[in-house]
């Protein structure tokens, strides 16, 4: 007997697949804008959004175009060679970041997280780092010792040491934690996987002004929420903030994998050979990454997420939904709060047509592209006041 093609993708991969991940029973094979398709023809609508790398949507034509343009001439040039694509991305990702002067591009979020710890210590000379409970900044080794999510941390102890974790948006607790030994801060803008929770007005400031007075770096992580999805190009930008490293990731290339950290003016270069990757900064993803770049300002989609945003937050919370606790987020950056475990809704939207995540055990999280139109939005809404009701 012939199993159902998606059925079939699901049992092959089930077979060899490490066992890390949560599979859901869906085998996706097809994307456009905000849409994708499993293997037998069904239609979601995508708010996931690769968990927060396809702010373009699917298979953006822009940058199917770069990547099939640049595959044709060359694909990889490590960074000890020059290249003619990198030096254009370089040069046009810093004019989008007056404060950066350097970049160094890597892989991934996680990949930035750890170079930007490795150049705080490096350029300090000291060893601490302080995060915040809720933040998460990955899975690595040194990424994980600033993730505050016990779960995640407690299988792999000892982590690196040097890491203490506060209360976010808690000046005071930044105040009593920052020490001669501190070598950076590291916060989210918006806390993503921790709970959607956006920093309070004039906190980063206030944490930016404690590290310049203690001789501290302050590190974003912008990882989730860079490249429009907060209604900035950049979150920092809501927050009138110039860090000493920006962290970004996700949706950088278009979809593919890179991650890059903005280095402040005021720390200068690296010094050679303290820190390298072997993919970091090739063609291909240089060429997606212009493209990207190109795209979310000629699309005008930092704006579109500004509307689109407090569109969705407002029609969620004149839901009055007896489950929901709050209702919150940035931009299309959404998390709605629930009274119970979140993973059963999750489960009955996707048998409606909605792919959704979630932040922590009990908080659903909306990460659509930006590309989203207010049609898909309102079907998704639908959705949500359907299972929730």
């Amino acid at each position: 007997m012939t199993l159902p093609l998606s059925e079939s993708i699901i049992s092959a991969e089930a077979a060899y697949t490490s066992g890390v991940y949560p599979k859901r029973q869906v085998a996706i094979v097809r994307g456009e804008g905000a849409l994708l398709w499993d293997a037998d023809g069904r239609m979601y609508i995508d708010c996931v959004g690769g968990q927060g790398a396809a702010n373009l949507g699917h298979a953006h034509p822009a940058i199917v175009a770069a990547i099939r343009e640049q595959a044709e001439r060359l694909i990889s040039c490590p960074e000890i060679f020059y290249n003619d694509q990198r030096a254009a991305y370089l040069t046009e990702l810093a004019a989008a970041l007056p404060f950066a002067a350097r970049i160094f591009l890597c892989n991934s979020g996680a990949e930035a997280i750890e170079g930007a710890i490795k150049i705080a210590r490096l350029k300090t000379r000291r060893t601490g780092i302080v995060a915040a409970v809720r933040g998460f900044h990955g899975r690595t080794m040194g990424a994980l010792s600033a993730t505050f999510e016990p779960k995640y941390r407690e299988p792999f102890m000892p982590l690196v040491p040097g890491f203490s974790h506060v209360p976010y948006n808690n000046v005071a607790a930044i105040e009593s934690a920052v020490t001669g030994e501190t070598a950076a801060v590291l916060l989210e803008p918006v806390q993503g996987e921790g709970g959607v929770h956006p920093a309070l007005p004039g906190y980063l400031q206030e944490v930016e002004r404690i590290c310049c007075e203690r001789g501290a770096l302050l590190i974003i992580d912008e990882v989730q929420t860079g490249f429009g999805r907060t209604g900035a190009l950049f979150a920092i930008e809501h927050h009138g903030i110039a860090p000493a490293l920006l962290c970004l990731a996700k949706s950088i290339a278009g979809g593919l994998p890179m991650g890059a950290i903005a280095i402040n003016t005021v720390l200068g270069p690296l010094p050679p050979a303290s820190h390298g990757t072997t993919f970091g900064g090739s063609p291909l993803v240089c060429a997606a990454a212009r493209a990207a770049l190109r795209t979310l300002r000629d699309e005008d989609l930092p704006r579109q997420a500004a509307e689109k945003g407090a569109y969705f937050l407002e029609r969620l919370s004149a839901l009055r939904l007896p489950r929901v606790r709050a209702v919150r987020g940035q931009g299309l950056l959404i998390g709605i709060e629930l009274k119970e475990r979140v993973q059963p809704f999750l489960v009955a939207l996707m048998e409606r047509g909605v792919l959704a995540l979630p932040a922590g055990p009990n908080v659903l999280r909306l990460l659509p592209p930006l590309v989203i139109t207010h049609e898909q939005i309102n079907a998704v809404i639908a959705a949500i006041a359907e299972v929730l009701a």
